[in-house]
């Protein structure tokens, strides 16, 4: 191990030699100094990490129909999803689309491990900012060991200050953005700015900006450690096919440093030559040599920092690397196996109900409920009626007409309704009458179905079964 460079081994953690490790919860632990590498898996973490933020940042501003593209109004009850939108009693929509979602990360993993932890999750992609931010201002990783060291002075102020300063600016973005969500983002900084904004809104601003600030600046790997459950419960989906994060042992084993062009293989060494590098690009502090741990989000720097290495002493690649347990002691891996099946097909069917269900939803609900206040019948001349209450629905974008029909056994009619235009988002109620004549009506109680129809779009209807009570039939 170089040991000009501090391993940053947790303070607080001690072994014993069953190889047994202590971790005394109450100490606070070392501050971890990220190494900057370069490689395939620090790259593909940027182009997939640019993509989230740049979409999470710009779809508040996005505008369709005169509103963001996407919108959770809580005060009205409507959710704005591009050109949906949802309502209160859609919630069974959000239950299946939250379950589909945890059966993806499970499908997800069982076939590559936490890639979703080290390349997508939002507290890895904010806390790369913020590493970003703390190179850019104080250096690599030997030059922020040594600012830290330091005593205090203007320079040490300065970069301090600029760090801190970003970590706000970038902090401050993200809870506007994140509360653009569910209050239009323009209204929201023009009321900022005025000093207008409602205080419930300008409380989460600030709530948000200080969480963002402390879980990405300060707390980082605690997060990840300690906080998420996924770390919990991730072993128990993963099997020896799952593709992970491996050191090769087998050709790694035993360790030792060496110089360039030595034949290490007559000094019983294996090709690691005990650098460090894997554990000081570590973003939660771990070493992957000592095996698969918990805290692990497969991130793949210690890949890139160990090929890097393995470059250098010329040797093969490939002593980290993305593989399976399987691969490393057998040679062999099964990517078809009755548990990542199993998970596919539940997934598969999950999704096409889910996709059929919103692609035949209709934007109209209706509910029908009879009059309480006056009796279960009426006759009025020749005609027997039941008075109820109608309420009509309207969850489609724009305004329409609805016109309602009554069917049965008997020739029903609808009395007292005038077709009115409903606006977007309006609930209109009103009471109505359906009416049979006395001499037709052959039943004490019968089954109805009232039907409401926009008179513009006609696919756009809906329908409701009711009973319609008469009187006895010695009362004819």
């Amino acid at each position: 191990m170089n040991q000009d460079t501090p391993r940053n081994t947790p303070s607080d953690e001690s072994s014993d030699d069953s190889g047994i490790r202590y971790v005394n919860l109450y100490e606070a632990e070392d501050k971890i100094y990220t190494r900057r590498i370069t490689g395939f898996y620090q790259k593909l973490r940027r182009y997939t990490g640019l993509p989230l933020i740049a979409g999470f940042i710009l779809l508040p501003w996005l505008m369709i129909d005169s509103r963001p593209a996407i919108l959770f109004d809580l005060p009205e009850r409507k959710f704005h999803v591009l050109w949906t939108t949802f309502w209160p009693h859609d919630g069974m929509y959000l239950a299946w689309l939250l379950i589909i979602s945890a059966f993806l990360l499970f499908t997800v993993t069982v076939l590559v491990g936490r890639v979703w932890c080290g390349f997508t999750c939002p507290q890895t992609v904010w806390t790369q900012m913020f590493i970003f931010v703390e190179y850019f201002c104080q250096g690599d990783r030997n030059k922020r060991i040594k600012l830290d060291a330091a005593p205090w002075s203007l320079e040490k102020v300065l970069k301090k200050g600029a760090t801190f300063g970003l970590w706000f600016l970038i902090a401050l973005i993200t809870a506007l953005t994140f509360i653009g969500y569910f209050v239009p983002i323009r209204e929201l900084i023009v009321g900022l700015v005025t000093l207008d904004a409602h205080p419930a809104a300008a409380f989460w601003v600030f709530f948000f900006t200080a969480a963002t600030f402390i879980n990405a600046g300060f707390l980082r790997e605690q997060v990840c450690k300690y906080m998420c459950p996924y770390a919990r419960f991730q072993a128990v989906m993963y099997d020896t096919d799952t593709l992970t994060v491996f050191y090769n042992y087998v050709r790694g084993e035993k360790r030792g440093p060496r110089k360039p062009g030595d034949d290490y293989k007559a000094q019983g060494l294996g090709d690691c030559i005990d650098c460090s590098w894997c554990v000081q690009v570590c973003p939660v502090d771990i070493d992957i040599r000592e095996g698969m741990q918990s805290e692990c989000i497969d991130c793949g720097l210690c890949v890139d920092a160990c090929n890097t290495v393995m470059d250098k002493m010329d040797y093969p690649r490939g002593l980290i690397s993305f593989t399976t347990e399987d691969a490393v002691e057998n040679g062999k891996t099964h990517v078809l196996r009755p548990r990542f099946i199993g998970y596919l097909l539940v997934l598969l069917v999950m999704v096409s109900v889910f996709v059929y269900n919103i692609s035949t939803r209709t934007p109209l609900g209706m509910e029908l409920l009879r009059d309480r206040g006056v009796r279960m019948y009426r006759i009025s001349g020749k005609d027997v009626q039941n008075v109820y209450t109608l309420k009509i629905n309207n969850m489609d974008g724009q305004a329409h007409r609805y016109a309602v029909e009554v069917s049965g056994d008997y020739p029903f009619r609808v009395q007292g309704y005038k077709a009115l235009e409903v606006e977007s988002g309006e609930v209109f109620t009103f009471p109505m009458r359906v009416a049979v004549e006395r001499k037709a009506l052959q039943d004490v109680e019968t089954q109805i179905t009232l039907t409401v129809t926009s008179l513009d779009d006609q696919n756009l209807t809906t329908q409701h079964t009711t009973s319609f009570i008469g009187p006895p039939l010695r009362e004819y």
